[in-house]
């Protein structure tokens, strides 16, 4: 089973990109964020043309989140974090596919910080932190997987001293709130794969970051100690950030036994 998070950065304006991909890479399960979509505008009829079921949370221009089952339609669980009844931005989705519950994630970005947007951005996390917790408490074989907007590491940024050091991706509290949550039992697959860093899943469109190499690393798969016994491997599908019109995020991906 392959499972994969792509923040596609506007799914109308990338769709060649995501249908080639689909068709390249063949994962069971793909979320997807950034959609900047409303429900009413996705391109539905060209998803499941490329043999996918398609569940959506969308938003007119910002935000939206989807999970992508091949061969059949994810069964939708939850839509948005409970905490924060006035929120009504699209960044979380959750859904059962074959066996295994999935939640899409497309976490705050929270700058500039300090400020309201990371408060938010905080808040948002502590929410994620308990629904991750009741997952595990019902020992459901889970991936919380999507672009969590947080660096862990030092060597997860080509740079830990440049640009990335004020943003809000690496401050101490964005850190500690993504430990806390790996610490109640959840794995990071990729850094679990590629112990040393150095792994890439993001190159902005300024500054000739492609070109030169200066990305980091904010797309995550956590998974619960059950998925986290069934891995296999997981990485990055670095080409298609370098294809033409693509999103400034690379598909990452984890297979499982």
């Amino acid at each position: 089973m392959k499972v994969a998070t792509f923040n596609i950065n506007g799914i109308k304006a990338r769709l060649p990109r995501l249908v080639e991909w689909l068709k390249e890479t063949q994962p069971d399960v793909a979320c997807l964020q950034e959609l900047k979509s409303s429900d009413e505008t996705m391109p539905t009829k060209e998803i499941e043309a490329a043999g996918y079921g398609f569940l959506y949370h969308g938003q007119k221009g910002f935000n939206g989140v989807a999970i992508l089952a091949k061969d059949e339609q994810p069964v939708e669980i939850q839509r948005g974090l409970q905490g924060e009844a006035e929120d009504e931005q699209s960044r979380y989705l959750e859904a059962d596919v074959r066996g295994v519950r999935v939640g899409c994630i497309y976490l705050p970005n929270g700058n500039p910080q300090p400020g309201p947007k990371f408060d938010y951005k905080l808040r948002w996390m502590a929410r994620l932190r308990e629904r991750a917790k009741a997952l595990l408490a019902a020992e459901i074989p889970t991936i919380l997987t999507g672009d969590y907007n947080v660096i862990p590491h030092d060597d997860d940024v080509w740079d830990p001293h440049g640009p990335m050091a004020d943003d809000a991706l690496m401050q101490p509290e964005s850190r500690d709130a993504f430990f806390r949550i790996l610490g109640d039992g959840w794995t990071d697959a990729v850094r679990s794969r590629h112990p040393a860093g150095g792994v890439w899943t993001f190159w902005d469109y300024q500054a000739g970051a492609w070109q030169r190499d200066h990305g980091f690393r904010i797309d995550h798969l956590l998974l619960s100690p059950a998925m986290a016994d069934r891995l296999v491997d997981a990485g990055v599908d670095k080409d298609h950030r370098g294809r033409e019109k693509a999103s400034d995020h690379a598909p990452t991906w984890a297979v499982f036994a």
